[in-house]
Parts: structure tokens; C-alpha cells; sequence
């Protein structure tokens, strides 16, 4: 075995990469495309229902981030959930983000698949292909290789959203060329809440999982030189990123557009761009948003691969995908989420309306699962740490223990909204019988296991 299989993981993402990485988890083609969904909901309040999903997933970020900081290790959500949870817990949140993220990065394929088509002649099927290969090669190289292409895609969306608030505040002020200017749009149109206030609360369900994929940054901890350090200056700015991002950028749609108008449910962005006087707004926004289907694309590979790696490394999945290359990448465990992925395109061609139908659903409320884990898992390590090794606790959750169990709260209100809904009950269905599937399975892994069980975590050194 080379030296690197021995050491695990190599620590090749740098401060860069790990901020552009939080940044860029943060803005998916979600933002550019599904936002026109939450629009037509909530109307301008849109704006309220954004900050308040972005203030709740903060919130379990800190307290995920607080566990990273004290305890660093490879794997950080399901690592957690089996420290302070048990072996179940953990085996069942690692296997469902496993699942959660191979689903993805075949849908990703599907999406980026459908926007090459207008540009490039070639069945959507072969176009999904390409960027499945190109994205696994990306991955198969190093995690340095990761972190660069990620630091790049991350830049591009970065770059799209500064120069859209840019020229949306210029617009609304009345600075630009033929502008109005003015709120006008916030309130002319049935007002600020035309559809009720229970329309923000229903817009809240569906934004929240628009912020799967800022935990990204925890997960790839484990390859950084400084993991507590990176986690916590990544997830300080979580705030700044949410209020810029998302919550100025729909202020700034529903400012320029007429929230009822059928362009905003079509392509926000677009037609926002395309109001105030862009040229060619279509393309260039159609090449941002495949910059964040890529960016998806390869962030996805990379948690699917590292997860499972951890979960073969506590004996949850088989020995032979533990094995690292040369460079400390576990390429078996990548190949084996590629494959995996390719159900999903296929999936997505056979039977549209029926398999990816179902695969799409079964994701749908897994985050809601994850995120429950990580503030019970903070919630029990939190009283354990205070009482064993208080020194650690360098970077808290705020209001412990009260504003943990309010988030429990909510999430769990989330979950019941769900069910009520009946667009979203679907949803919520489908994810309960992936989540009873994964936790069916924990018995027979205990029985048929060559390991036990793993109870004790390893945990990482500071710095590196």
C-alpha cells in the first residue's frame, strides 16, 4: 500500500478553493431557474421567504460548523450523526447523502445536456455522456484538480450575480439609459403579499432546499490544510453570501419585473436582464447557468465519492472502494457514483414521468432528514464536549441550546407543511420510503459485516 493510502485523504484544497467552494455551494442553477417558481407563489415577498430559508439553513450550518471546528473529521455529516447519535444514525445519514448526490450528478448531467443541445447537434443522451466523462476525469485527477475547477465555476456565477446586482441597482435607481426607476413593481400589483401570508410560508418549503450544498465546504474540510479553521471563516460568511446571492438578487428581479408576469415563472433572470436592455441576455445567462449545472456537476462527483469513501472506511460499504491512488483520490468510489449516476440519465430518457420522476422526489426532502441529524448530533455533542474538553468549543452555536431546538422546530414544520401540501406531499413520500430503505438495510450490514459496527471516529489534527 503506498504511503498516501496509508495517511488517507490528502489536504490539497487551499484557502482559495475552500472560499470559493462555500461561495459557490451556495448558488446553483436553482437561483437562475427555480426562483421564477417561488416568484409566482409568494409574489414580492418572495424576498422575505429567501431570508428566512437563509437564515434557518445558517443556522445549521453554524451548528454543523461548530462540531467541524471541535472535532474535524473526514466525512463531517455522517461522522457526526455516528458520534453522537451511534452506528445507525451514521451508516443512515452517509448512505442517504450518498444516494442524495449520485441522483444529483445524473440530473446535473440531464440539465447541462439539455442546454448544450441549442448550441451544439447531438442527441441530448451523448451530450449528457460527455459531461458525465469530462466532470469524473476532472475528479479522478486530484482533489487539487477539484478545487481548481470548482474555484473557476465559482467565480463565473460570483461574477454573474455582482455584475446583475450591478446593473439592477443602476436600473432601479433610475441610472440607467430609459430607466423608471423606482419600487413601483413591489407593490402595483396586489401589493407586497398579494397571494396571502401564508404564501411566504409555502414559498419557505420549497426555498430552503435552493441551499443544499453550502455543507459542501465541511465535507471537504478533510482535504484542507487548516479543516477547522477553513470551516469556520467559510461558514462565517455564509450570511453576506445568502444576502447578497439570493435575498438582493430576487429584491432586484421583482423591482425590475411585475411579479405576475408569465417571463418571471419562464426565466428571471433572463427577462429581468432582458428588461433593463442586455444584449444577447439569453445567451449569456444560458452559459451562466451551465457554469452552475457544471459547477453541481463536480461538486456532486466529489461529495458522492468522499462519502462512500468514508462509509467503506467504517466498514458500511465494501473494503475495495476505500483504495486511494497515487494522489489520494479513491477513484474506485468515484467510478462507482459515476455508474450509479448513469441510472438516473437513463432513467431520465426511458421513463421521464415515471423512474426519474420518482428518483427527483426521492431526493426531495433528504437534506430536511440531514439537517435534522446535524442539530441533534450538535445538540447531544455539544453537552458532551462542554462537559470533556470546554477548550474546543472555540466557535459556538449561537443561543444554545435554544435557537438548536427552535431549528429542530422548524424543520419539523417544514416536514408537516410538506405533507399537507399536495404539490409537495409527493415529495415528502418518496424521500420517507429512501430514508426507510437505508435504515432496512443497517440490520443486515451489522449481521453480514466483515467489520463491526464503528463507534470511534478519528478524528483530524487542526492543522496540517
Amino acid at each position: 500500500m503506498s504511503e498516501n493510502q496509508q495517511n488517507g485523504l490528502q489536504a490539497g484544497l487551499r484557502r482559495r478553493h475552500m472560499t470559493m467552494l462555500a461561495i459557490g455551494g451556495a448558488v446553483g442553477a436553482g437561483l437562475f431557474v427555480g426562483s421564477g417558481n417561488v416568484i409566482r407563489t409568494a409574489g414580492p415577498a418572495a424576498i422575505v421567504s429567501y431570508a428566512a430559508a437563509g437564515l434557518l439553513v445558517l443556522c445549521v450550518l453554524r451548528a454543523l460548523g461548530e462540531m467541524v471546528v471541535a472535532r474535524p473529521v473526514a466525512g463531517s455529516l455522517a461522522e457526526y450523526a455516528r458520534m453522537a447519535l451511534g452506528p445507525v444514525a451514521g451508516f443512515t445519514i452517509g448512505w442517504l447523502y450518498w444516494y442524495l448526490y449520485v441522483i444529483l450528478v445524473g440530473a446535473e448531467a440531464v440539465a447541462g445536456a439539455a442546454i448544450l443541445a441549442a448550441w451544439i447537434d447531438l442527441p441530448q443522451w451523448v451530450l449528457a455522456a460527455a459531461l458525465l466523462v469530462v466532470m469524473t476525469a476532472v475528479n479522478l485527477v486530484s482533489v487539487k484538480s477539484f478545487g481548481e475547477f470548482e474555484f473557476w465555476f465559482a467565480s463565473i456565477k460570483v461574477a454573474a450575480i455582482l455584475v446583475f446586482a450591478v446593473l439592477g441597482i443602476l436600473y432601479v435607481l433610475g441610472l440607467w439609459p430609459d430607466a423608471p426607476g423606482g419600487l413601483g413593481n413591489l407593490t402595483a400589483h396586489g401589493g407586497l403579499v398579494p397571494n396571502g401570508v401564508t404564501s411566504i410560508f409555502t414559498a419557505i418549503v420549497a426555498v430552503m432546499f435552493a441551499f443544499g450544498g453550502t455543507e459542501i465546504v465541511t465535507i471537504a474540510a478533510a482535504e484542507s490544510s487548516e479543516p477547522g479553521r477553513a470551516v469556520a471563516r467559510a461558514t462565517s460568511n455564509v450570511l453576506w453570501r445568502v444576502g447578497l446571492f439570493y435575498v438582493l438578487s430576487i429584491f432586484l428581479v421583482v423591482a425590475i419585473l411585475p411579479w405576475n408576469d408569465a417571463e418571471v415563472l419562464t426565466s428571471p433572470f433572463v427577462s429581468a436582464l432582458e428588461r433593463i436592455g442586455v444584449p444577447a441576455a439569453g445567451t449569456v445567462m444560458q452559459a451562466v447557468i451551465l457554469t452552475a449545472v457544471l459547477s453541481v456537476l463536480n461538486s456532486a462527483i466529489y461529495v458522492s465519492s468522499r462519502m462512500l469513501y468514508v462509509l467503506t472506511r467504517d466498514g458500511d460499504a465494501p473494503a475495495g472502494l476505500v483504495k486511494l491512488n497515487r494522489n489520494g483520490v479513491p477513484v474506485r468510489a468515484i467510478l462507482l457514483g459515476t455508474v450509479a449516476a448513469w441510472g438516473a440519465v437513463i432513467a431520465s430518457y426511458v421513463s421521464p414521468d415515471a423512474v426519474f420522476k420518482f428518483l427527483m422526489n426521492s431526493i426531495g426532502v433528504i437534506l430536511a432528514f440531514v439537517y435534522l441529524a446535524i442539530m441533534f448530533s450538535q445538540l447531544r455533542l455539544r453537552a458532551r464536549l462542554e462537559h470533556e474538553d470546554p477548550a474546543s468549543l472555540t466557535y459556538r452555536m449561537w443561543g444554545y441550546p435554544y435557537l438548536s431546538w427552535l431549528v429542530v422546530v422548524a424543520l419539523g414544520a417544514v416536514l408537516v407543511s410538506m405533507a399537507v401540501m399536495p404539490d409537495l406531499r409527493s415529495q415528502l413520500v418518496a424521500s420517507l420510503v429512501s430514508l426507510l430503505a437505508v435504515a432496512a438495510a443497517y440490520p443486515l450490514r451489522k449481521r453480514f459485516g466483515r467489520k463491526p459496527p464503528v463507534t470511534h471516529v478519528e478524528v483530524l489534527p487542526q492543522d496540517r
